[in-house]
């Protein structure tokens, strides 16, 4: 049968062949994260159970390897939502309908040229390095992300696949197209930025500036967003199928339609704030706070209450060379653009916000503040 490979590789030509190789030999490949510490690495090893690795010293087999499928490409590891590593499997067939797809609606054809600057053993970046190879496409791949190497390798032909963290930190003018991912976008984006949606479950994303890519449907089920295409997983490493019987993923993410078609997506379901009865989305919520001119950056969560059940909380970093924001002015933004109820009910200033690899708010790793007087506050 074959078998699963990891590949232990920065980014670079290196990564790129023993793909390839792997691939020729019928087998399957689960990139690594170079940046995973000791212990975490070999979580994923022991869990995920390759048959060999290949490192910068050559192919390693490995004992106690379980094979994959026919038709397995690839196994990404993925954490979700329980901090635990599973893995993705992703057929030949699905990463190539999500290349085809990916490029018919970009018009990136075999004159375009790919860069390749997220972390490989994520989809994101992982799916620039096989939408070009399946597509023709030029490709560059760096080892990671580094603004100066990556503005360096812009150009007009160039297309590049960011996060909003990172976006921040290029001239995107040079790119012919920007593809962003990973977390909330900007509210203002240049023309040339298409954001995605999506998630490995996907390989990669399926709907572009709203619009569901060709083959993929999207429909909203009780709220929740619910996705149907070829480029889906098979099913996880340990045998677990999350689709249902016709076929869709139930996504774990909240949307809606908006009036011109387009989707909207609203947060995670897992993440909705109740309190006092009322639904707050934090996402929502800290898109209205990033707009005050004291707030470099801001993450919304939750703490329980027992009158209210949760008190919305905004963990802020102040902007360099601000004064903090006083709690009553981020209230009063969101009141005068949301809604009372919606409004912090307490405020935590904070060096960071804490971010997973691709940029979303790990808000898990959060911590609750302490109960002040000057925090306690009605949601409303």
């Amino acid at each position: 049968m074959p078998a699963l490979v990891a590949i232990d590789l920065p980014g670079g030509a290196a990564f790129v062949d023993a793909l390839l190789r792997v691939w020729d030999a019928g087998d399957a490949a689960l990139p690594l994260d170079q940046r995973l510490a000791p212990d975490a690495r070999a979580a994923v090893l022991d869990t995920l159970a390759p048959t060999a690795v290949i490192d910068r010293s050559g192919t390693t087999p490995r004992p106690g390897g379980v094979p994959v499928d026919d038709g397995d490409a690839l196994v990404v590891a993925t954490s979700g939502t329980t901090g635990a590593p599973r893995g993705v499997v992703l057929t030949h067939r699905a990463v190539e309908a999500s290349a085809r797809a990916t490029t018919r609606r970009l018009a990136a054809g075999s004159d375009a040229r790919w860069l390749a600057c997220l972390p490989l053993s994520h989809v994101g970046g992982l799916s620039v390095v096989t939408r070009a190879l399946l597509t023709g496409a030029g490709l560059e791949v760096l080892p990671g992300f580094d603004p100066v190497a990556v503005d360096a390798a812009a150009g007009p032909d160039v297309l590049v696949s960011l996060v909003p963290t990172l976006l921040l930190r290029v001239d995107p003018a040079r790119f012919r197209t920007v593809v962003l991912g990973g977390s909330t976008p900007p509210t203002q984006l240049p023309p040339n930025v298409v954001t995605t949606y999506g998630m490995t479950e996907t390989g990669s994303g399926v709907v572009y500036d709203g619009r569901p890519l060709d083959e993929v449907e999207i429909r909203i089920d009780d709220g929740e967003i619910c996705i149907r295409g070829p480029m889906l997983l098979r099913a996880y490493r340990d045998g677990t199928v999350p689709l249902d019987r016709n076929g869709w993923l139930h996504s774990g993410d909240a949307g809606s339609w908006s009036p011109d078609g387009r989707l909207q997506v609203v947060g995670r379901l897992s993440e909705l704030i109740i309190t006092g009865g009322d639904n707050v989305w934090p996402t929502a919520v800290e898109a209205i706070l990033r707009e005050h001119p004291a707030v470099a950056d801001v993450a919304v969560g939750a703490t329980a209450d027992p009158e209210w059940g949760q008190r919305v909380v905004a963990w802020v970093v102040p902007g360099a060379g601000a004064a903090p924001p006083s709690l009553d002015e981020l209230r009063q933004l969101v009141k005068d653009r949301l809604a009372a109820f919606a409004a912090p009910q307490a405020l935590v200033l904070v060096a960071s916000i804490p971010r997973t690899s691709i940029g979303k708010i790990a808000r898990s790793e959060l911590h609750p503040p302490p109960v002040a007087p000057d925090q306690d506050v009605e949601p409303g």
